[in-house]
């Protein structure tokens, strides 16, 4: 079932944040939004998970107006890793994953159900080894992807993530990048907040480009991520290319001259 934005408005207070955006994400692959900074993207991902009210036009998961969802209902079909996501208590890495499993509890103590999507979400991101290790504890890779599982153990139908890769060295960038592709693979949707081009550029398989509050460009990513789309919404002077495995390679070669 595809996430839609059908002509979406976001103002905060007078000032517009979001204008007319048209937009369609399908599960079963990974949608990355980009764009400059204050562009709207954090809004825009903020709208599709029911966070924001839109002032016009409406997101929807199939025919369903996302912010008219009841909240539980909301919260066990649309997962969210929020940007900067922290936790600052020394619980385990288990009980924390756990907490994922809240808008599906029926009752005191967690179910067989809810010990098996545990499992299945720790096993997923490679956390298992360190369940009984407090948070706390942990690195920021590690914490990383421990927040990314609490996400899974929910079982949503979407995955939604708002920068999910600040403040990771590359490799966990990586780590991060892979453990969302595969969860699209496997068939649920998922929507990303990215920076980083080089990342969209080898992870995406569906961009939508944000120039001012409005979507300047979206589909496949060889279609959106070029050097004249680069040049005007980021200002930056861009060269593409295919390397010999027919992988695009994108080289930023500075900002634009005026």
């Amino acid at each position: 079932m595809n996430l839609n934005v059908q002509n979406l408005g976001f103002a905060h207070g007078s000032t517009a944040t979001l204008e007319g955006i048209n937009a369609s994400f399908e599960a079963g692959r990974l949608s990355v939004i980009l764009g400059p900074n204050g562009a709207g993207k954090s809004t825009l991902l903020a709208c599709l998970a029911g966070l924001r009210m839109p002032n016009s036009g409406a997101a929807k998961l199939g025919d369903e107006d996302i912010a008219a969802m009841p909240a539980p209902t909301r919260a066990k079909r649309i997962g969210l890793l929020p940007q900067g996501a922290e936790t600052h208590w020394a619980i385990t890495s288990e009980a924390l994953v756990a907490l994922g499993r809240i808008p599906h509890l029926r009752g005191a103590g967690a179910s067989a159900d809810d010990r098996r999507a545990i499992a299945a979400a720790m096993h997923a991101t490679a956390t298992d080894g360190f369940a009984h290790h407090p948070i706390t504890q942990l690195s920021g890779g590690e914490r990383a992807r421990v927040l990314l599982a609490r996400v899974l153990a929910g079982e949503p139908e979407w995955i939604l993530a708002d920068e999910p890769l600040a403040n990771l060295d590359p490799g966990y960038q990586l780590d991060i990048l892979d453990l969302l592709r595969q969860q699209a693979r496997g068939g649920k949707g998922v929507v990303a907040v990215l920076h980083d081009l080089h990342h969209a550029v080898r992870f995406a398989d569906h961009v939508v480009l944000l120039h001012q509050g409005s979507v300047f460009a979206q589909g496949a990513v060889d279609d959106v991520i070029t050097a004249p789309n680069l040049a005007t919404v980021y200002g930056i002077d861009a060269l593409l290319s295919k390397d010999e495995e027919g992988a695009t390679q994108l080289l930023i070669k500075g900002k634009m001259r005026s």
